[in-house]
């Protein structure tokens, strides 16, 4: 009987000691995986609430390298634009230095003529650069959406230019910025918004002067786009003599309106006169000279920057004395002011989209050492303590091992001797 009970009891021992061999021979298994991995969870088995944690932080951290790469696109999408926009500013100025040379008293017709010609090609530069693509043939000032050339020069069907897309702006979020600029209120002109206005002076006699000042936009919201004529008549001896007077008449030749006639006070007939104008809503500027009677002033909205540089090539080539250059120079340069104002503008807000590009990158690069860390601490493994832990369990193996091989040299044989 006891015999019975010594057998059960070894083989007992027999298979517990087999069990704790195999369960310390897996635990060093297991510690020798984390090692070679550098991971404390391994399988989600390991630890289910690290492995989400992990997976987590995993998965934000590729939206946040997806979200990356597209802003990257986005910023040299921009910084070609704003470069674009640099090359029309340096067009417009070098447009601007001609135009002046071209004002000069000292030149012929002939002179005007070839200054044309070099402003005509600046001109066509300018309406290249405005159509400038990116590297995916994207328009880089096609707003919220355009044709592949936002900007159409005058055709049949319009005779001016036109921009072929949506104005507006597309908004910024917390981690990307548009890819295209507004190229609407980077070239184009509104009434109500920036009030250009361009007069032209009929043909005046080399024996006279008579031309006008740049049209300033007052108040561009009483603005209203139509066209205007003012015509001079009764110009004659004033009450006083060596005076004269002048009477004018304002006529809005969209609509047909006609103004009340307007007497300009006696002024001196061997001095120019200076005629202010502030009758036409939102527009104001003065007509310096020696009117006559028929002598008429024209002003018309110019709906873009290249209408203006079209107007001013049209005038200075067409220009028979130096009063008509005197007079297309100075309409020019005043309403090439209001356009480089508004370039600037647009580059100044590409300027700021890159400088918001950077801080979001900045802002992306602390929220990845976040999750990096979050990562980390959820199924890294302390190396220290990891190998700590496997040279324990190593020593506790091979223990087991002499113990069990130990065990095992017993014997009925062995307990006889």
């Amino acid at each position: 009987m006891s015999n019975s009970i010594y057998r059960l009891g070894t083989a007992n021992m027999y298979d517990n000691a087999l069990r704790n061999l195999g369960t310390r021979q897996t635990n060093l298994s297991n510690l020798q995986e984390n090692l070679t991995s550098g991971k404390r969870v391994v399988r989600a088995s390991d630890d289910p609430v690290s492995a989400a944690q992990a997976e987590r932080a995993i998965n934000r951290l590729a939206r946040i390298q997806t979200e990356q790469r597209a802003l990257e696109t986005q910023r040299n999408a921009i910084a070609q634009a704003e470069s674009a926009l640099g090359d029309a500013v340096d067009l417009v100025q070098n447009f601007r230095e001609l135009v002046v040379n071209a004002g000069s008293a000292a030149l012929t017709p002939n002179d005007r003529n070839t200054i044309a010609n070099q402003l005509q090609g600046l001109r066509e530069q300018l309406l290249e650069v405005a159509n400038r693509k990116d590297t995916n043939g994207v328009p880089l000032l096609s707003a919220l959406g355009s044709a592949l050339a936002p900007f159409l020069g005058p055709l049949s069907t319009s005779p001016d230019y036109s921009f072929e897309g949506l104005p507006g702006q597309t908004a910024s979020s917390g981690v990307s910025i548009p890819n295209t600029l507004d190229g609407e209120a980077a070239f184009m002109f509104d009434p109500q918004r920036d009030g250009v206005y361009t007069a032209g002076v009929s043909a005046i006699p080399s024996s006279r002067f008579l031309n006008t000042t740049a049209v300033t936009p007052v108040d561009p919201s009483l603005v209203t786009g139509d066209n205007y004529t003012i015509t001079f008549s009764a110009v004659g001896p004033g009450a006083t003599p060596g005076t004269t007077t002048a009477t004018y008449t304002l006529t809005n030749t969209t609509t047909g309106a006609v103004s009340p006639a307007v007497v300009v006070p006696d002024y001196p007939t061997d001095k120019p006169v200076t005629i202010a104008i502030t009758s036409i809503p939102g527009l104001s500027f003065d007509i310096k000279g020696n009117p006559a009677t028929g002598d008429t002033i024209t002003l018309q909205p110019s709906p873009s920057m290249f209408s203006t540089l079209d107007n001013a090539i049209r005038d200075i080539r067409s220009a028979p004395d130096s009063n008509a250059a005197a007079q297309a120079v100075g309409q020019a340069l005043g309403n090439m002011d209001i356009g480089l104002e508004r370039l600037h503008n647009m580059r100044g807000y590409a300027g700021e989209l890159l400088n918001r590009a950077d801080r979001i990158t900045g802002d992306q690069e602390k929220r990845s050492i976040q999750l990096e860390g979050d990562r980390s601490r959820a199924e890294d493994l302390d190396m220290i303590q990891g190998i700590s832990d496997f040279q324990n369990q190593q020593v506790g193996y091979e223990a087991a091992l002499k113990s069990y091989a130990q065990v095992q040299k017993l014997s009925l044989f062995n307990f006889i001797s």
